[in-house]
């Protein structure tokens, strides 16, 4: 049955790959056979459209009043203009067929290369459950996902101890926790957001014992990363009966532990705006001007590795490197045993630049690389930081570590499971298995 099963997944992956190549190759067809030698102008049109935006939105970002309501004009009329050229070339219809079919070539194609990913994530331990768990829940966390879910109720219906944060006060749970484990507790547990989760992580790490995570925060990054069900926190309780083991890596700034990420720059700026929280919008556009151009906050500089990034407006410091699956590259992270901290820093320095980003990873203003240290300096004795969506203000030089499996993380046996990684586009390789027999 398992041979059937692999034999029929080849064969789809085989008819897979020669969709995609013969949808990639239509695309061009049709440009060459109803555009002519104008395909090439069609293509220059559309690259110089898109550079076009990409300056303009920095010009947006870093302009005030006239110049920026401009610089959004021109970003939104440039790709407007292209269409406009094209439907007065009377090959509007070409370009859209064109894109579309290159659209489902590049789409199958990653789905056929994907098919020889095999699921990412560290190795599953059976252990047995928790004597004595203590679990931490953010009522007010997720817009009340822990009532909304009856959380606190059923997981003392499993025997769990569980303490319900006073949110009218600023409580210390690095302090409840160590206070918990000097009670007996064999297990600690989040109900709340990826902050308050690390800090308890970091308890867990630090007495050897399992740390379990409940998705009932807003974004449940780590969750996700874990394989957790984010619709659904209640599930992860099923972790306290029927449950496994993982040891993953914990990352740290300083001596706080991060189990997602720490940024630096503009964007750590920007949240710690007393008027972010009311009006982000506006407060971006007011604060970034200054921020991308140098005129305010401190000039940083990262060292990791063998590389240095001088001047950067953006740094992110993640405890194992994001994927490179998606538009940003920050969709969720392949792996996080890797034990190495993952790096990316943005400088952009003007208009040219910016449009250059369109290239992605690849784009010269844009750095990515892993390390197992990483030392952020700046210019000023202190500089703002997002630990895992907390706002903090740290001493300089910050130092960036990771300490490989330190965390061992109980999750359910039966879970969602961690997001399948989409391989890059690779045509040769695609030729290849589609000329498999």
């Amino acid at each position: 049955m398992h041979r059937d099963s692999g034999a029929r997944d080849r064969l789809v992956q085989r008819w897979s790959a020669r969709l995609a190549l013969v949808a990639g190759l239509a695309a061009v067809v049709i440009l060459l056979v109803f555009a002519g030698i104008q395909s090439i102008a069609l293509l220059g049109a559309g690259l110089a459209g898109l550079a076009i935006s990409g300056a303009s939105l920095w010009w947006a970002l870093t302009l005030r009043g006239i110049g920026r309501l401009l610089a959004f004009t021109l970003a939104a009329v440039a790709p407007l203009a292209v269409l406009a050229l094209y439907a007065w070339a009377e090959l509007l219809w070409v370009v859209l067929v064109s894109l579309a079919l290159w659209a489902l070539g590049v789409s199958v194609g990653r789905a056929a290369l994907s098919r020889d990913i095999e699921p990412a994530g560290p190795p599953e331990l059976r252990t047995a459950p928790p004597e004595r768990p203590f679990l931490i829940m953010n009522p007010r966390s997720g817009g009340g996902k822990v009532g909304k879910f009856h959380l606190k109720e059923k997981a003392e219906a499993l025997d769990a101890d569980v303490l319900l944060l006073d949110t009218t006060h600023q409580q210390d749970v690095v302090a409840l926790a160590d206070k918990a484990v000097e009670g007996g507790a064999d297990l600690l547990g989040v109900a709340g957001g990826d902050g308050t989760q690390a800090l308890v992580a970091g308890v867990a790490a630090r007495h050897g014992i399992p740390f379990m995570v409940i998705s009932a925060g807003t974004r449940n990054h780590f969750a996700l990363d874990l394989g957790l069900d984010r619709d659904d926190p209640s599930t992860c309780l099923d972790a306290l009966t029927d449950g496994v083991e993982l040891r993953v890596d914990l990352g740290f700034i300083g001596e706080r532990a991060f189990v997602n990420n720490a940024s630096f720059g503009a964007y750590a700026a920007v949240v710690q705006s007393p008027a972010y929280r009311d009006d982000k919008v506006r407060t971006i556009l007011q604060m970034l001007p200054d921020l991308l151009t140098h005129r305010r906050g401190p000039r940083l500089a990262v060292h990791a590795v063998d590389t240095a990034i001088e001047g950067p407006q953006a740094v992110l410091v993640s405890n194992n490197p994001y994927g490179m699956g998606d538009l940003a590259g920050l969709g969720h992270r392949e792996v996080l045993d890797s034990g190495a901290l993952g790096v990316l820093g943005v400088n952009v320095d003007n208009a040219a630049q910016a449009a250059e980003l369109l290239a992605g990873r690849h784009a010269p203003g844009l750095t990515s690389l892993t390390a197992q240290e990483v030392v952020i300096d700046a210019d000023e004795p202190e500089i703002e930081a997002g630990v895992d969506g907390e706002a903090l203000t740290l001493p300089t030089p910050v130092r960036c570590t990771i300490h490989p499996r330190a965390l061992r993380v109980r999750v359910p046996r039966h879970r969602p499971g961690v997001p399948r990684t989409r391989a890059p586009m690779d045509w040769r390789r695609l030729r290849k298995l589609a000329l498999m027999s």
